[in-house]
């Protein structure tokens, strides 16, 4: 990270969390909550005040004392953009906040999880995943009508022939090989689910993911793929408008 775009993040990672709790004190108890023990006499970063007997926090200081992958974790949380780090995470989740409010609520608990609890991250992020590609087959246009059991790979490989983008014969094998990479990734997003997380059980010899970067990985394959298939979805089939009774009446026919 350079100098330059590590004091632009902390100017606007300040100025969002003030915009979102108001209050000094509010402030520092949200900064509390990213604070650890590395032992018995330090935390991973120190909170900083406006004096030597204040009991106001210094915000930006503080900002400017935390290592740079915290400091990229709070502004994901806050919902600014971070170039070159998950990116898509902050736009995902504000894109499907007012459009999947069910798969949304489901994809925060996943996020609030993926340092205490990665395998339970995936496991969540996985169904909203599958929550939104079922809302979107729901659409009366499509007309799918998917079974109560059926899971990630069954439904990307549903969506994927309603959009045409299903691998067959008469594709150029450029858009088959981006299909194919599609289907794969949904597939192996739900491998991880079912035989490396807790989230279905497992046997105790089964390899859990505990790794928070590999869920990182996982978690921004769902916001990538996700994101470019409910904007496929948009594109091809447009929110219908409903007309108002008193924009009938005010018709010029």
């Amino acid at each position: 990270m350079s100098p330059r775009y590590h004091i632009n993040l902390i100017k606007q990672v300040n100025d969002a969390i003030f915009n979102e709790f108001g209050s000094y004190e509010n402030v520092e108890f949200y900064m509390q909550k990213w604070q650890y023990d590395i032992d018995a006499f330090r935390k991973n970063f120190f909170i900083f005040h406006k004096g030597e007997n204040s009991t106001t926090i210094d915000l930006r200081r503080t900002l400017n004392e935390l290592d740079g992958e915290t400091l990229i974790k709070i502004a994901i949380d806050m919902g600014i953009e971070t170039p070159d780090f998950i990116p898509s995470i902050p736009i995902f989740r504000n894109e499907i906040k007012a459009e999947y409010p069910s798969a949304s609520a489901m994809f925060e608990q996943a996020y609030k999880k993926i340092d205490s609890e990665p395998d339970t991250a995936i496991g969540l992020a996985n169904s909203a995943f599958e929550s939104i590609i079922k809302e979107i087959l729901k659409d009366e246009r499509i007309h799918i009508e998917n079974k109560k059991g059926d899971t990630l790979y069954k439904l990307a490989t549903d969506l994927l022939k309603i959009f045409k983008m299903f691998p067959d014969s008469d594709m150029p094998d450029e858009i088959k090989a981006i299909g194919s990479g599609l289907l794969k990734s949904c597939q192996a997003i739900e491998n991880l689910r079912s035989d490396k997380t807790n989230f279905h059980g497992h046997i105790s010899d089964d390899y859990i993911v505990k790794d928070e970067l590999y869920v990182y990985m996982v978690i921004n394959a769902i916001c990538t793929i996700g994101k470019f298939l409910n904007s496929f979805y948009k594109l091809k089939y447009p929110p219908i408008e409903i007309i108002s009774q008193e924009e009938i009446i005010d018709l010029p026919f």
